[in-house]
């Protein structure tokens, strides 16, 4: 079914779950495309959440290998008038700078969502979890970050 079809049903929560399941099977030449023609949907709203939730899942299958930077740089591109999804390619990619310990500033992880500073906690750069245990947005990001580099300090013992 593609994207025009599904914006026939005048259900979102259909529409929804119809365009989650064609970007999970669409194949990669045909991912941008199909990721503009959801950004189309009337209810842009649901569109934006739909494919947040694409974004979000190939870029965590990706973000360690190879072909991450063009995917993100060609998706950014993709979505340059959504705001909130730029930004969200933008995260995932100090995410994955933090992650391979590439080169990344202190004050851009500070400066991010909670979302992308209680994502970092889950890894296991401790330069990372000692800057937002000092100073992360809020007390559970601080909270989770102390625990985790106390976790990874007794791992290294």
């Amino acid at each position: 079914m593609d994207s025009h079809t599904i914006q026939q049903n005048s259900d979102e929560h259909a529409r929804f779950a119809a365009y989650l399941a064609a970007l999970q099977q669409v194949a990669d030449p045909d991912e941008l495309d199909l990721v503009g023609r959801v950004l189309t949907d009337p209810d842009r709203t649901m569109a934006q959440s739909a494919v947040l939730r694409h974004l979000d899942r190939r870029a965590a299958g990706l973000c360690t290998g190879p072909s991450y930077e063009g995917w993100a740089q060609a998706m950014t591109r993709s979505v340059s008038d959504r705001p909130f999804l730029v930004q969200r390619l933008r995260e995932w990619s100090l995410f994955r700078a933090i992650t391979l310990k590439l080169p990344w500033e202190p004050d851009d992880l500070l400066a991010s969502s909670n979302w992308l500073q209680l994502t970092t906690t889950d890894g296991t750069n401790t330069e990372a979890m000692e800057i937002l245990a000092a100073a992360g947005r809020t007390k559970r990001i601080r909270g989770t970050a102390r625990t985790r580099l106390n976790q990874l300090r007794l791992s290294k013992n």
